[in-house]
């Protein structure tokens, strides 16, 4: 049974209740039913490449003072519009972050979770196969927390991952495992 301690507009606090008490305490995502996360795979003449989000994101800040982190697009299902489909989510979210859209998508995950003893939150990873390298739109900064876009050779990645590691910078546990898919597919 869950209880709601905490209600905001897009996070709450809730506990899960057994035995008549609140025995597990998490975040749950109130006005949204899923996560997607987009690898896009842009197919360049000289190979394949990926574009990485670098971000600031208010949490890692907070905690841990001006560092940035490595991501992939991403957004929420159902957030602005409660009839959105996870496929409707990843074109707009694809565009929306990256001015790309994508001959096809390819699910990779339907249940993905970054921590499932801290939220509720799943996600759904997707592979966005683009070929039209013509931006479609300009890309969207998301309210400051997208500060640059890094596109990166396959064969690059494992280099990239190292100097951004050195330079402090936060891996985002989606990331890494959009990875694994691009590495052995």
């Amino acid at each position: 049974m869950k209880e709601t301690l905490f209600e905001t507009r897009f996070l709450n606090l809730a506990a899960s209740k057994r035995k008549g008490k609140a025995d597990w305490i998490y975040a749950h995502r109130p006005n949204a039913k899923n996560v997607v996360i987009i690898i896009p795979l842009l197919h360049k003449s000289d190979g394949d490449y990926t574009l990485f989000l670098i971000t600031k994101r208010p949490p890692i800040t907070e905690e841990y003072g001006k560092k940035f982190c490595v991501e992939f697009p991403a957004g929420l299902v159902g957030d602005e519009d409660k009839d959105e489909t996870t496929n409707d989510a990843l074109k707009k979210e694809l565009l929306e972050e990256t001015g790309y859209k994508a001959e096809n998508f390819k699910i990779l995950v339907n249940n993905l979770v970054s921590s499932g003893g801290l939220t509720s939150e799943k996600a759904t990873l997707a592979l966005a196969d683009i070929y039209d390298l013509e931006k479609k739109a300009i890309p969207i900064d998301d309210g400051g927390v997208i500060i640059e876009r890094i596109e990166i050779r396959l064969d690059k990645i494992a280099d990239f991952l190292k100097t951004a590691d050195e330079k402090g910078y936060f891996m985002c546990a989606q990331t890494l495992a959009g990875l694994y898919f691009i590495i052995n597919d």
